[in-house]
C-alpha cells in the first residue's frame, strides 16, 4: 500500500492509498451505483478518460475472470474504492483485481471516502480530477488538473474504435481482418454492420444470439463503404466522450438514414439524434448504474435498466424533427429512447444488453431483427 492523494478541479482533496503501486491518473470523476459488475465497468470503453468510483463499499471479493470482459483492455483511467478485498473467492476467478489492474498499468486506490465523493459530485457535478502517489502537494495537483482537458468537446470514439474491420464469430472477434465488400458475408442471416464507437462485447453477443451475422467497422467508416458491403441493417454502438465532436460519424449516419434500418445504443443514440437534427447536452453528473427506472410508453411498463452516459438528447429538439419519444427516465425525466415516425430508425440511451444487469429490455434486439426482415 502506498499513500496517494486525489484533487478535484474545485480544490476538494481526498486522501487514499494505492493497492497497485505507484502512479498517477487524470480524468473526469464519475460514480457507478452497481453492487456488482466491476470487471464489466473496468473494460467498458464508455469509461475511457474517466476516474471511476463505486458506491458499493467492498470491491474485489470475486476476483477477475477471462469471460466477463466488455473489450480487449481495461478502459478506466483509475479505479477508486472504499475498501479493496484482496482475498477473492469465485470458481471462475483467475486472478485478483489488484493483479489485473497492475497488468494493465491502471491505478487502483482504496481507503477512500467514496460516499463523500459521490455526494460532492451529485451537488457540484462531474469534474476533472487527478490521483497521484508521486505528487502529494495539494496546490500542485489542483493547478495541474485545471490544465487537463474537460470531457466536453473530446472525441474519444476515435480513440477506442477498432482500427480494422473484423467479424464477430463464436462470441469473440476473429483475429483476421476482413475485406469491406459484399463477399464478407458468409450466411443469409440478418447481416449487420456495427459501427464501433467503443462497442461492448455483450452487445455483439446479443446480436449474435438473435441470429445476426456481424461485421464491426471503424468509427470513421464512410457511408459509401457501408453501402458497398450491402448489409441488412446498421448498428450504432455505445462509446465515450462528447457526441458532437464525432462529426464524421454523424455525417455518415445522416447519409444512411433512408438506406437500411438503424438501431443505436448510448453514444449511438446521441449520434443518431444529432444526424436527425436533434441536439445534445451534458448531464450534471450522468447516469451510471444497473437500477435506473425507465418508462416504456408503448406498453406503460417500467423497465429497470443499466446505464452509463454523461450526455443526453434534448427533448424539445426531438419533437421538432418528427421523432417520437419512446422511453423516459423516471429519476430526472431525461430522454431514454426515440424512434422516427416514418423511417425504420430507433435508439435507446440505456444498455439493453447489460451484463451484469436487468434483462427487461432485451426485446429491442428482436425489434431490430424484425425491422431488417420486413
Amino acid at each position: 500500500m502506498k499513500e496517494a492523494l486525489m484533487a478535484l478541479e474545485d480544490g476538494r482533496v481526498f486522501q487514499c492509498r494505492s493497492f497497485t503501486g505507484s502512479g498517477e491518473a487524470f480524468g473526469e470523476i464519475v460514480f457507478n451505483t452497481g453492487m456488482t459488475g466491476y470487471q464489466e465497468v473496468l473494460t467498458d470503453p464508455s469509461y475511457r478518460g474517466q476516474l471511476v468510483t463505486m458506491t458499493y463499499p467492498l470491491v474485489g471479493n470475486y476476483g477477475v475472470n477471462s469471460e466477463d470482459i466488455e473489450s480487449d483492455r481495461v478502459q478506466v483511467s483509475a479505479f477508486l474504492l472504499r475498501e479493496y478485498q484482496s482475498f477473492y473467492s469465485n470458481h471462475r476467478a483467475g486472478q485478483s483485481l489488484a493483479d489485473y489492474l497492475k497488468s494493465a498499468g491502471i491505478l487502483g486506490v482504496d481507503s477512500f471516502d467514496t460516499r463523500a465523493l459521490t455526494k460532492h459530485i451529485r451537488t457540484s457535478g462531474a469534474m476533472r480530477g487527478v490521483i497521484s502517489t508521486e505528487d502529494l502537494n495539494t496546490d500542485s495537483l489542483v493547478d495541474r488538473v485545471k490544465a487537463h482537458p474537460t470531457m466536453q468537446g473530446q472525441d474519444l470514439a476515435k480513440v477506442v474504435s477498432t482500427r480494422r474491420a473484423y467479424r464477430w464469430h463464436n462470441n469473440q472477434p476473429e483475429p483476421s481482418p476482413v475485406k469491406m465488400d459484399p463477399s464478407v458475408w458468409q450466411t443469409n442471416s440478418s447481416r449487420v454492420i456495427a459501427m464501433d464507437f467503443g462497442i461492448k462485447y455483450n452487445i455483439l453477443r446479443q446480436l449474435a444470439a438473435c441470429g445476426c451475422e456481424i461485421v464491426v467497422v471503424p468509427a470513421t467508416t464512410s457511408s459509401s463503404a457501408i453501402q458497398h458491403m450491402a448489409p441488412d441493417g446498421i448498428f450504432l454502438s455505445n462509446g465515450p466522450g462528447d457526441p458532437e465532436p464525432v462529426s464524421y460519424a454523424i455525417q455518415t449516419v445522416r447519409d444512411l438514414l433512408d438506406y437500411r434500418p438503424i438501431f443505436g445504443i448510448c453514444l449511438g443514440h446521441q449520434i443518431l439524434g444529432l444526424a436527425l437534427g436533434a441536439s445534445t447536452y451534458k448531464l450534471k453528473f450522468g447516469h451510471r448504474g444497473i437500477n435506473q427506472p425507465v418508462r416504456h410508453f408503448a406498453t406503460g411498463k417500467i423497465e429497470i435498466t443499466s446505464q452509463n452516459h454523461g450526455f443526453a438528447v434534448t427533448q424539445e429538439s426531438l419533437q421538432e424533427n418528427n421523432l417520437e419519444i419512446t422511453h423516459l427516465n423516471l429519476n430526472d425525466n431525461t430522454i431514454e429512447g426515440f424512434r422516427h415516425q416514418k423511417l425504420p430508425l430507433f435508439a435507446v440511451q440505456y444498455h439493453p444488453e447489460a451484463s451484469p444487469g436487468p434483462h427487461d429490455s432485451r426485446y429491442l434486439f428482436e425489434q431490430f431483427i424484425a425491422m431488417m426482415n420486413r
